[in-house]
Order: C-alpha cells, then sequence, then structure tokens
C-alpha cells in the first residue's frame, strides 16, 4: 500500500508541472490506475488530485478533459467526500457539462453526479441547489443531438437529484416534467423510455407536478404506456403505474380527480400488473386500481420508485 501511495503522490505532483507533455501523461496513468485498482483511489484524492483535475475541466484541450472527467468518476466511485470537500468541485463539474464539445466528458461529468447522488442523501439538497447543474441536465435530454448515453447518464442524474423531495419543486419549476413526456413520445432507444419514467415517477411526489401534468398531457402519456399493446417493457409499466401514483397521492384533489378519470381506459392493464408485475410493482398496481376504481388511495408519503437496472452503475469505472 505504501508503494501505491508514493505512486500516486508522484503522478500528482506532476499534474502542477510547467510541462504540458508531463502533466498529460501524469494525467492518463491517474485515469488508468484509478480504471483498474480501486484501492488506488481513496490515495490519490488523499494526495490532493481533486483541485487539479477540478481546474482542468475548464480547460480548452478534450482529450485532457476527459482524462480529467474520467478520472473524477473513478474517485466517485469509492471516495466521494473528497470530490465534495474540493471548494469549487460543483462549480467545475457544471462548466463541463455545458461547455465541453466531448461527449465522453458529459457524460462522465454526469454519471459522476449519479454516482455521488445514489450513494449520500446528504449531497442530494447540496446538488439539487445548484440550478445551473439541473438547468444543463434537463437541457442535454432535450438536445435532439445529443448521444443516447449522454442522455442516459442524464437521467441518472436527475433520478438521483429527484430522490430529494424538495429538489422536486425545483425541477418542476425548471420545466422537467414536460422535458421528459417529450423524451417519452419521441425516444424510443433501449433504456431511454425506462429510465425517463423512472424520473418522472419521483418528481410526480411533489403538489407542483399536478398543473404542470395537467399542462403537458403526462397522465394521458401515462396511461398510453400502460398498455402492453404499445410494447412497453414490465419497467416502463411499473414506472408510469408509480407516477399515476404518486400524482394521486401528492397534487391533492386534482391529481386524484385526474388520475380517477383515466377508468376503465387503464383498469385491465393495471389489474393485469396487480397480479403479474414485479413484488413492489404489485403493490402500486394494487394502490392505483383502488383510487382508479373508486378514489380511494394511501395518501402517506411518497416512497422512493429507485431504478431496477441489470448492471451496477455506481462500479462503472472508464
Amino acid at each position: 500500500m505504501e508503494v501505491k501511495r508514493r505512486t500516486a503522490r508522484n503522478l500528482v505532483s506532476k499534474l502542477s508541472s510547467v510541462s504540458e507533455q508531463t502533466r498529460t501523461d501524469a494525467l492518463c496513468e491517474l485515469r488508468l490506475i484509478s480504471k483498474h485498482d480501486p484501492d488506488s483511489r481513496p490515495l490519490i484524492a488523499d494526495a490532493g488530485a481533486v483541485p487539479y483535475l477540478s481546474e482542468i475541466l475548464y480547460g480548452s484541450s478534450p482529450t485532457i478533459q476527459e482524462n480529467a472527467a474520467a478520472t473524477l468518476l473513478n474517485i466517485s466511485i469509492s471516495s466521494r467526500a473528497s470530490l465534495m470537500s474540493t471548494r469549487g468541485f460543483l462549480d467545475a463539474l457544471s462548466h463541463a457539462l455545458s461547455n465541453s464539445p466531448s461527449p465522453i466528458v458529459v457524460q462522465s461529468c454526469a454519471a459522476t453526479l449519479h454516482s455521488l447522488l445514489i450513494a449520500e442523501d446528504t449531497y442530494r439538497p447540496i446538488i439539487g441547489s445548484k440550478r445551473d447543474i439541473l438547468y444543463t441536465l434537463l437541457y442535454i435530454i432535450t438536445d435532439n443531438n445529443a448521444p443516447p448515453r449522454s442522455i442516459k447518464d442524464a437521467l441518472k442524474a436527475l433520478f438521483g437529484v429527484a430522490l430529494y423531495p424538495l429538489n422536486r419543486a425545483s425541477l418542476v419549476g425548471l420545466g422537467a416534467v414536460p422535458a421528459l413526456v417529450s423524451l417519452i413520445v419521441r425516444d424510443a432507444r433501449t433504456g431511454i423510455v425506462e429510465d425517463a419514467t423512472a424520473v418522472l415517477a419521483q418528481i410526480a411526489g411533489c403538489e407542483e407536478s399536478e398543473e404542470a401534468m395537467r399542462k403537458a398531457g403526462g397522465v394521458r402519456v401515462l396511461g398510453d404506456l400502460l398498455d402492453e399493446g404499445t410494447g412497453a417493457s414490465e419497467r416502463i409499466r411499473e414506472n408510469a403505474v408509480a407516477a399515476l401514483l404518486n400524482l394521486a397521492r401528492c397534487g391533492g384533489e386534482k391529481g386524484r380527480k385526474e388520475v380517477k378519470e383515466m377508468g376503465a381506459k387503464v383498469i385491465e392493464e393495471i389489474t393485469d400488473l396487480t397480479k403479474n408485475g414485479s413484488a413492489k410493482g404489485k403493490t402500486k398496481a394494487a394502490e392505483l386500481l383502488k383510487i382508479v376504481v373508486d378514489g380511494y388511495g394511501n395518501q402517506s408519503e411518497v416512497r422512493d420508485f429507485r431504478f431496477n437496472t441489470s448492471s451496477d452503475f455506481m462500479n462503472h469505472s472508464i
């Protein structure tokens, strides 16, 4: 371990070199070490790498930015406190998200946010208060030219933000609901609708979501997704149920009325999920069915509806 510590200190010290080639070589080595050797990640952070890596995100070289962003992502997997305790780190991440010409940088920065948000609930209000970050994540999912990977990483970061209840109203105010509904309607690429509906389900868990959902036609879209004939996956259908249930719970009388008025159109689909869905999906579908059939619903606090992915995104180093 001492050898690894000395190696980390030596490489980090080279990040302040006057030689651009020395800095670049050290940065490439740090990226590789942080990818392949989990034990070295906290050592790299302890050696003072995070301020240098954050500063590099303001640079003009996409390749150097990519190495810095990837190293920060790798560090975030096992040494999150070192990132969040570094002054200006979130500002640097925000700058790279909105200004970098490299999709790889954007993806790494969004993935770093997700890593921080999913692992530590204390970080959610901090990151959620950065409206520039939220705005940029929403811009990414509305950009028709954004690569699918960028959209998916932005959605995962938004999901992490929305896990904190007080962040949901901020997202609604920034236009998250119409952005997500539009994405669901226009984009059928694998995984994107699943992730978009999961984010929408979280955001629906606030009073402010009712008006936004009504204006964006969100209830109609969610109702359509419940129809197995549309080809929607089980996960999409269960996310749609969770979104409608949260809207009914938190959207006041108007929210419950709008969901209840779906009536016969969706009863068969919801009933199917009460029998054939996942354990969590069955429970939520049963609660939603009560609201749709007779207006009765549990008005208790909304629980988190988490991603059900087959891969562990948090352990994805690059």
